[in-house]
């Protein structure tokens, strides 16, 4: 599992039952808003450019977290790494594939996401329908 910007964002690796929280004031929806920072990150990681600190600590936890699907992230490192992982996927989808060659060359992250995006699409449906049904009942 890719893990990209928060789960590993926030991890020093001292031994520790989770991640630090060093870095969990971290704005996402700013990163991912802004193209230059986001594509800093996105670089780093490649090893194509420098690393801030937290992007440092990305680096160097993120195959630990990948490995061990995150058991050490806190709730919200876990909630930050996939809401970056969606963006990336669905808004990114050429520096997805390079991180995902490099951090998840199985794609099983990709193939989950997906599989979880289609079973919130068929809930919402199936919510609909129920609802539409309800309402011409009512009629």
């Amino acid at each position: 599992m890719f893990l990209l910007a928060y789960c590993a964002i926030q991890t020093n690796m001292a031994e520790t039952s989770t991640y630090t929280t060093k870095y969990d004031g971290i704005e996402l929806k700013e990163i991912l808003s802004n193209d230059r920072i986001l594509t800093n990150y996105v670089r780093c990681l490649l090893d194509e450019g420098p690393c801030t600190p937290d992007g440092k600590e990305l680096k160097k936890n993120l195959p630990d977290a990948i490995a061990n699907d995150c058991e050490k992230c806190t709730e919200r490192q876990r909630t930050g790494a996939d809401e970056v992982m969606h963006y990336l996927i669905d808004n990114r989808t050429d520096d997805w594939l390079k991180l995902e060659e490099k951090y998840n060359s199985d794609g099983s992250y990709k193939i989950n996401y997906l599989k979880g995006k289609q079973n919130a699409e068929d809930k919402t449906n199936v919510s609909t329908s129920s609802e539409n049904k309800n309402s011409t009942l009512e009629h």
